[in-house]
């Protein structure tokens, strides 16, 4: 119960970290007459992912692959399904035409890029299937190009996204940075010591938690992002975080860990794997079964129903 404690509390420091980092980076950016849209591409995108970045690095430094693993592919899904199926239950999400054919085909690669590095045993017949610094570069490479797309868009000005940025001086921002990197580092270590204490303790792959409670706690930042875009009816935002997530996720944290160390998949990591897939081209495909582009609240129904089975089928099987 005491590690159970301890890793929920890990959450608050990482959570509050990314808030404070996104915050006070964007105060400072405003104040240096950055355009708001280039914030929100680059700033924003980057803190609400900063918690799976952290725990991340930190799991890679310890070389806690199953973490590494677990955290970016049970975040993945769940931000499809579990964020994905809430914001469409608020209001259903129109998918813009720029984001229906480029940015979630692009995290339909992203998944099959994730299952085919990390699928040796399969495709090339070794013992053990590993994800390699070679195979970190690609990803990485992958996601200099989902910049480029980024940078296109703002020298086009085909987006007419925006965020609301307070205004802060200078100190403040900078303080609010360096507590945010240290709260993140902090809680990052916490999470990835719990995780491995609890696992042990009750038997149970570093593998599933991480798919579960780590994914979960490290998603909240889009979760919130979302939700509360949807609230509002600003469902450019709500699915653009989602989708952008998944590709920063897998192309750049994913990249980046593996760089660090080599990942090593944990055996049984396929169904992960296919449920990633899987959950990306459903997104993809449920824009076209409605009038116009949208994901309906049924469809939000059935992300939720799905993610729920998957995690019933982790802990049972």
């Amino acid at each position: 119960m005491i590690q159970i404690v301890v890793l929920v509390a890990g959450f608050v420091p990482l959570v509050y970290g990314s808030v404070l980092l996104v915050d006070g980076s964007s105060s400072l950016a405003k104040r240096f007459n950055i355009p708001s849209i280039v914030v929100g591409l680059t700033i924003v995108a980057f803190g609400t992912s900063s918690p799976e970045l952290f725990v991340n690095t930190v799991a890679a430094i310890q070389n806690r692959s199953e973490i590494v693993f677990g955290n970016i592919v049970g975040s993945n899904i769940f931000n499809v399904l579990v964020i994905g199926g809430i914001a469409a239950i608020i209001v259903p999400l129109s998918v813009k035409t720029s984001t229906t054919w480029i940015e979630v085909p692009l995290s339909v690669l992203s998944a099959i890029l994730v299952f085919v590095v990390a699928n040796d045993r399969l495709i090339d017949g070794r013992a053990d299937s590993v994800i390699s610094r070679v195979d970190g570069i690609v990803m990485i490479l992958f996601f200099l190009v989902f910049i480029s797309y980024n940078a296109h868009l703002l020298r086009t000005g085909t987006t007419d996204e925006s965020i609301e940025i307070k205004d802060r001086n200078t100190s403040v921002c900078i303080g609010m940075i360096g507590i945010g990197l240290v709260l993140l580092v902090v809680g990052g270590q916490i999470i990835v010591r719990s995780a491995s204490v609890l696992a042990a303790a009750f038997g149970v792959p570093e593998r599933i938690i991480a798919l579960t409670v780590v994914a979960m706690g490290t998603s909240l930042p889009e979760l919130a992002t979302s939700v509360t875009a949807a609230i509002k009816r600003n469902v450019d935002i709500a699915i653009g975080n989602i989708v952008g997530s998944n590709i920063f996720n897998a192309f750049f944290i994913f990249g980046t860990s593996a760089i660090i160390r080599p990942v090593t998949v944990p055996s049984g990591a396929n169904i992960d794997l296919l449920m990633n897939v899987i959950a990306s081209l459903a997104l993809f495909v449920f824009i076209f079964t409605g009038r116009g582009r949208k994901i309906e609240r049924w469809e939000g129904v059935v992300f939720v129903s799905a993610f729920l089975g998957y995690t019933a089928y982790l802990f049972t099987s």
